[in-house]
Parts: structure tokens; C-alpha cells; sequence
């Protein structure tokens, strides 16, 4: 069985600050402990880095290293493995985004729903309600 999960959780695991720090740290850390396969997406990943560096968004947003090398800590875990678009994510994002009426912030949702769906992965842990409208995704919120 396989898995993926969203940015958000990774921004809250980081961000002391946030009422979610502690469950979002908590669940990261037992990732090393599963034996799922841990599906990463460049997205999600170029997200974090984004946003946990950006100082509009923190007061005291980390360091370009830190968040990259809490990337890499993430890509070294042993049942960690990168997935990527495919050869057919041009028809693949359209039919995924005409499902789900697509627009808007709702955009980058789709790019790793449909690279998820490429993959088979069905399991995605997020904060985030918007991914419950791909219905081939079984959406956790891991924080509840």
C-alpha cells in the first residue's frame, strides 16, 4: 500500500507556533516507522520550501538549508520514493480537473491529485478539505 501527503502538514511540523506543531510533528516522525510506501511529489515538496522560507508568510520563516534539508531528510527514508507526472498527465489533468471543476487555487490540488492518481496512490493525509473533491482519493486529516 502506498501514501502521500500535503505541504500543510509539513509547514505545520515546523512551525512551533502552530496549535497543529505537536500532532503534525507527531505524525511526521512515525513515518519512519511505516511500512507504506511514502509517496513524495516535487509539488508538495517545492511548496514547503516555498512557503516555510517566505517572509511575508513568517515572521521568522526558516533558512533555504534547513527547509531543504528537511527535504531531504524526508526523501532519505527508506520506503520514501519521488513520484512524477507521467507521459499522459496532459489528457490525465484534464479529465482529473473537469471532475472536479478546477479553478483557481484549486490548480496545484489538482497537479498532485492527478500525478497521485497516475501512481495508484489512493491515501493522502491533509489539513486541506479542497482534496476530498477528487473522489479517487481517500482524504485523512492525520491533525483531527
Amino acid at each position: 500500500m502506498s501514501y502521500s501527503f500535503d505541504a500543510n502538514l509539513l509547514l505545520y511540523a515546523s512551525d512551533e507556533g502552530s496549535e497543529f506543531h505537536a500532532r503534525a510533528k507527531a505524525f511526521l516522525s512515525g513515518r519512519s516507522k511505516d511500512s507504506d510506501i511514502l509517496c513524495l511529489t516535487w509539488p508538495v515538496l517545492m511548496a514547503y520550501q516555498r512557503i516555510a522560507t517566505h517572509p511575508s508568510i513568517f515572521a521568522n520563516p526558516m533558512s533555504a538549508a534547513i527547509a531543504w534539508g528537511n527535504v531531504q531528510k524526508l526523501l532519505g527514508l527508506p520506503r520514501a520514493r519521488v513520484i512524477q507526472e507521467t507521459d499522459s498527465f496532459a489528457p490525465d489533468y484534464a479529465e482529473v480537473a473537469k471532475s472536479a471543476c478546477v479553478y483557481g487555487n484549486l490548480v496545484p490540488d489538482a497537479h498532485i491529485a492527478t500525478i497521485l492518481r497516475q501512481h495508484g496512490v489512493r491515501r493522502f493525509y491533509t489539513a486541506d478539505t479542497d482534496f476530498k473533491k477528487f473522489d479517487f482519493l481517500e482524504v485523512v486529516n492525520p491533525l483531527v
